[in-house]
């Protein structure tokens, strides 16, 4: 009888001592991983990008017509000329770069608006870490894609922008949720496919940017903050 008290009373402590690992496990890897991503910002960021591929898909319609970042840039009487291919870069540039602002800002205010009904902080260790290892690929992808712009491989961009931007998710995943590591593997396999087809860049460039960053916030909101009632 007594060898059965002492085998329960050394199994409810070994039970205990493993809950406490468990949770000192929880708060390190809380401390170690950025957890206030909101989905609601992928799937902002994804509609931000559908508009600005829209936007570029009807500029250039007027001077490179049934082609997307294509490296023949065709028009209507042949070759498009030097001048208004350079608007079209121009346009495409800068149409980016503000996609690319507002998508920014979209995430800061969601995964500000998350931290703060989770009671965490923004800026801290871990989303320093976090944005370090994504920007560096960022922007040497940014760097490089100036360079194919000027050694006129434009048509090269959107592949470029989807696999670095893949390289990005990949390399920032070690500190956040592990789910965008599977959205970075799925950037970099469509921008070498962009790369095969390069006619068509704009189109795998709004599916990368626009639908599968929709389909990704969407099912991060499911999984971490509609189910826990954190919104």
């Amino acid at each position: 009888m007594h060898f059965k008290v002492l085998y329960f009373i050394i199994m409810e402590q070994k039970n205990e001592h493993l809950e406490n690992i468990r949770e000192i496990r929880s708060i390190m890897e809380r401390s170690t991983q950025f957890i206030s991503l909101s989905g609601l910002s992928g799937v902002f960021a994804g509609i931000i990008a559908l508009l600005g591929a829209l936007t570029i898909f009807l500029f250039g319609q007027g001077y490179v017509k049934g082609s997307f970042y294509n490296n023949k840039m065709y028009g209507e009487e042949g070759f498009v000329k030097l001048a208004e291919q350079t608007e079209f870069v121009n346009f495409s540039v800068i149409t980016g770069f503000i996609v690319l602002t507002l998508a920014l800002l979209v995430a800061y205010y969601f995964t500000h608006r998350n931290a703060k009904r989770k009671a965490l902080t923004v800026w801290n260790s871990s989303a320093k870490r976090m944005l370090l290892n994504l920007f560096i690929p960022l922007i040497t992808g940014g760097i490089f894609c100036l360079i194919l712009i000027q050694h006129d491989l434009f048509y090269l961009v959107a592949p470029a922008t989807l696999i670095f931007y893949g390289l990005a998710l990949v390399n920032a995943s070690k500190y956040t949720v592990t789910d965008i590591r599977y959205l970075g593997f799925m950037e970099i396999a469509l921008g070498l496919i962009a790369s095969l087809w390069t006619g068509y860049g704009l189109i795998f460039w709004a599916i990368g940017f626009g639908l599968l960053h929709i389909l990704y916030g969407l099912l991060m909101y499911l999984k971490y903050e509609r189910v826990t009632g954190r919104s």
